[in-house]
């Protein structure tokens, strides 16, 4: 991801190559999302971005289904929501890879295609999140994300924060800190403690229950 977003600074926007991990650098520490600095820097067009970047990935040599992941999903005994920077086709592409994609109840998604788009660690992108999975309460949010940025963003709106970290052990970030997300029920294990046994919870196809703004 990172060798494609460098790419397009340097043969789409005309950044000088030896410029580029800086800059790239400053637009994500500053707005959560290099393409955010891109559009309001550079005037890209946001669409054009996410062909030449997301949809080009080779994903699926790259992740492969998680059926450790599917298993505590199924587990999971609350409202479980996709909150993500990425535009949709991306976010649902790696759901589907991983076979999860009809684990969630529903996606709230970054809208290229909406002019000066929102996005995490913005406060409006957490508020947009709650709005779309029906949630007023922030203490009864759990956000688990491998950014830094978001994990301090959304402590500060009064959600309880899981930080995926690449060592746990260095990170002062969140509530909670894993290397590893298979070990989330560790850190949380209220949340897979039955609370009715008669209460199904209904999950719906990412691909048909998304939220579009």
């Amino acid at each position: 991801m990172k060798e494609k977003i460098r790419e397009y600074f340097v043969k789409e926007v005309g950044v000088p190559e030896e410029e580029v991990v800086a800059i790239q650098a400053h637009y994500h520490e500053t707005y959560g999302l290099s393409l955010r600095g891109l559009t309001k820097h550079h005037n890209v067009d946001p669409l054009d971005f996410d062909t030449k970047v997301d949809q080009s990935l080779p994903l699926d040599d790259l992740i492969k289904k998680d059926e450790a992941l599917m298993h505590i999903l199924k587990g999971l005994q609350c409202k479980k929501w996709v909150f993500t920077n990425a535009y949709k086709p991306h976010a649902v592409r790696c759901l589907r890879l991983l076979g999860i994609e009809n684990e969630f109840e529903g996606l709230t998604y970054t809208n290229y295609a909406i002019p000066d788009f929102n996005c995490k660690p913005e406060p409006e992108s957490f508020l947009r999140a709650m709005r779309d999975a029906g949630v007023q309460d922030p203490s009864q949010c759990y956000l688990i994300d491998d950014s830094a940025l978001n994990i301090d963003a959304a402590q500060k709106f009064g959600w309880t924060t899981i930080h995926l970290a690449d060592d746990a052990s260095k990170s002062n970030h969140g509530d909670y800190q894993i290397d590893d997300i298979h070990d989330l029920p560790k850190v949380l294990p209220h949340l897979w403690e039955p609370r009715n046994h008669n209460l199904k919870i209904k999950k719906q196809p990412i691909a048909v229950d998304t939220a579009t703004s």
